[in-house]
């Protein structure tokens, strides 16, 4: 028994699950190659005052410089170095930004790639965004420094030393993805590199990371490096707070590598979720919103305690990774606003909300023609600023979906029922659901082809309520829809099918 209890106890040191946001705060924020001055601005404009619990920012590691003829987004996945420049800032910026938003309770969560090098292909000379010294060919990356005895060449069994096979384990792990060049995890110097590199994150005083391709990593090779990560730093989290870890495994099913593999190191990201939540929302395959009465495990979803969600990413937007047209993006906005809606208002899961950049689609065949252009840029290649409309959404080729109304209200809705149960649910046996947070919230949607007028027990308190999807409470009034509840806790609920968003949502703080 006594062993037992040691070992559940070495778990907790290094199971990583709680993303230390500040209480009241319960969502992320995906702000997808923004620049870090531009993230430390939007934390103290934006993020705080309106309850978001910290961001998630593009990998902040010196990567290849690729100009065909636009510089990628995918290049930011090719690390020359640790060294803390990219075109989203130098490492000023990027401790600027970090006390900044840790400074208005907003937390930075890294993604960290720390599964390869760049590509194979990629050439030797200065060609890092610091200027650094590498060359592919040879595996040399002194500004580490690696060497070719640091990478997986020997240890990779296919001909081409790429993934041939995605069935065996082995491959998936040990050979490159996508010619990127493979490190050898299962050495301690490598080990020490990588932590070595996440531990002077922790020190600037990020909260977590989002680990990159943990899919192509052994759990046993991960767990040995986020052993060796410090505690955060005590000026902005308690003392004796692990970092918050989440890994990138596409699991869909179908495959030999199972999410479950990688509980033991933190959170995963659930890719099942955005899959089967946009076929739902879009109605294929005969799915009707009414199944979503047991989403989650119901569902074959991992536990939620274990699960980082989300309606879309960066890869599975664009038909990369776990892609599949049924992923609902901002090119579907009706259908996303209430696929994301659904997704703030269920208990399911630990949620991250997506904020994205214009890409040039094809709309007579709604097809992408360059998915692979890299954010909104200047001639010489730098990032452009994201700007700010009157109206609060904004310009220069950013989405930010994280500002439109009903997305930013509804990370709102989250923070109020937070801890609330799951309750009285309903539906048409079709699209038309509604469920309650609690005695905090209440949520209805209308994905039916038909007008709906129906009386529903809300669970919440009498009185007048604002919708917040097609307003809010200001004041003493509502700019939008109001609802009133009886002393039953009924109300009457009306959404015509051809709302620009057929949802209602209400919550105990939007009561006049």
């Amino acid at each position: 028994m006594k062993i037992l209890l040691v070992l559940a106890a070495v778990g907790l040191c290094w199971a990583q699950y709680n993303p230390h946001t500040k209480p009241g705060r319960t969502s992320i924020v995906h702000l997808f190659e923004w620049r870090w001055a531009d993230i430390a601005l939007e934390c103290e404009r934006y993020l705080a005052p309106n309850g978001f619990g910290g961001v998630q920012i593009s990998p902040p590691s010196e990567n290849i410089i690729i100009t065909n003829p636009w510089r990628p987004w995918w290049e930011r996945y090719q690390p020359v170095s640790y060294k803390l420049c990219t075109r989203s800032g130098n490492e000023d910026e990027f401790r600027n930004m970090v006390t900044r938003c840790n400074n208005v309770g907003v937390h930075i969560y890294v993604d960290a790639v720390v599964n390869h090098m760049c590509g194979a292909g990629a050439g030797s000379g200065n060609g890092g965004t610091c200027g650094s010294y590498f060359n592919a060919q040879t595996e040399d990356f002194p500004a580490v420094p690696f060497s070719g005895w640091d990478f997986n060449d020997g240890k990779c069994k296919t001909g081409s030393g790429e993934i041939e096979n995605y069935n065996d384990p082995y491959q998936v792990r040990d050979c490159r993805l996508v010619s990127l060049l493979d490190l050898a995890l299962e050495k301690d110097y490598v080990r020490s590199k990588i932590a070595e590199y996440m531990n002077y994150l922790i020190d600037i005083g990020v909260a977590g990371f989002r680990i990159d391709a943990s899919k192509h990593m052994w759990p046993g090779d991960m767990k040995a490096f986020l052993d060796k990560l410090k505690n955060l730093n005590t000026q902005w989290f308690s003392s004796g707070s692990k970092p918050f870890i989440y890994q990138e495994v596409i699991d869909l099913g179908g495959e030999p590598i199972k999410s479950s593999e990688y509980f033991g190191n933190g959170r995963v990201t659930e890719f099942k979720y955005s899959a089967k939540l946009g076929t739902v929302i879009r109605k294929w395959n005969g799915e009707k919103m009414a199944y979503l009465r047991n989403w989650g495990e119901g569902w074959g979803l991992m536990p939620s305690d274990k699960a980082l969600v989300f309606v879309d990413n960066h890869d599975n937007q664009r038909g990369h990774g776990a892609g599949g047209a049924s992923v609902l993006t901002f090119w579907d906005p009706r259908q996303y606003k209430m696929a994301t809606g659904f997704m703030l208002a269920h208990p399911y899961g630990f949620t991250r909300v997506m904020s994205s950049f214009w890409w040039p689609r094809d709309f007579q065949n709604g097809k992408d023609i360059n998915d692979w252009v890299g954010p909104p840029s200047f001639e010489d290649g730098t990032t452009k600023p994201v700007t700010v409309n009157p109206d609060t959404t904004c310009g220069n080729g950013w989405v930010c979906e994280h500002r439109w109304r009903q997305i930013r209200n509804m990370v709102i809705f989250r923070n109020v029922v937070d801890g609330q149960p799951f309750s009285n649910w309903w539906d048409n046996n079709s699209n038309q659901v509604a469920f309650g947070r609690g005695n905090k919230g209440f949520i209805v949607f209308n994905n039916d082809d038909w007008y709906m007028n129906i009386n529903l027990n809300t669970g919440l308190p009498a009185g007048t309520y604002c919708d917040v999807i097609s307003g809010q409470k200001e004041g003493n009034h509502c700019t939008g829809i109001q609802v009133h509840i009886g002393a039953d806790g009924v109300a009457n609920f009306q959404i015509s099918n051809q709302a620009e968003d057929p949802f209602i949502a209400i919550h105990v703080d939007a009561k006049l």
